[in-house]
């Protein structure tokens, strides 16, 4: 009877080996962070920021930080696995404010000439008043300047990311335009996630 303790012991201990590992390999996943920055003025864009803000949520362990271009730190930017853009059309081109968003990561934060956002995830999406007014323009504005910092740029929703058209027969983002938006987060936050954890093909 004196080695019944002791066979307990080994009995519990042998037994929530398991449980014990798995705990340990779920604390060493790590996390992937999401930047989703954008401009509006309407209210277009913020809608879209928010779908795809809520689409990356849907990768369980991924935390999600949605910003106005403006209020971006540099440790914001620094800290994300990914960084989403979204900008209304003006003049078929991006809005001054997110060029400046672009400018101010080399002479604001100091991204260059280190590439310090080399081989995160980059994607953008648009909002404009018509069918052709220049979102894909728009779009791929936003990505050329992730290239130009040799980010990994994907898309989702679209050719090039989301886009609503808002004016028109569309006066306002419908539930499909809202839905790319959010499949382009959610496909943000996969790619991320697969890089980090070191599985892309």
């Amino acid at each position: 009877m004196k080695f019944l303790p002791v066979l307990l012991a080994l009995f519990f201990g042998v037994c929530s080996f398991p449980s014990v590992s798995l705990r340990a390999e779920e604390a060493s996943t790590p996390s992937v962070k999401v930047l989703v920055t954008y401009h509006s003025l309407s209210g277009h864009t913020e809608r879209m920021a928010e779908a795809v803000a809520s689409g990356a949520k849907e990768l369980p362990g991924t935390q999600v930080l949605l910003k106005r271009v403006g209020e971006v730190t540099a440790e914001d930017l620094f800290s994300s696995d990914a960084v989403v853009v979204g900008s209304p059309v003006y003049w078929s081109n991006m809005s001054g404010e997110v060029k400046s968003f672009f400018d101010d990561w080399q002479f604001k934060f100091g991204v260059f000439p280190e590439f310090k956002m080399k081989n995160k995830v980059g994607a953008a999406f648009a909002t404009g008043g018509q069918v052709s007014g220049g979102k894909e323009v728009t779009m791929l504005t936003i990505l050329a300047a992730m290239l130009g910092n040799q980010m990994i740029v994907v898309s989702g929703g679209g050719a090039f990311g989301a886009s609503a058209t808002t004016e028109g027969d569309s006066p306002g983002i419908d539930k499909g335009e809202l839905a790319d938006a959010r499949l382009l987060g959610m496909r943000v936050a996969e790619i991320s996630a697969m890089l980090k954890h070191g599985q892309a093909r």
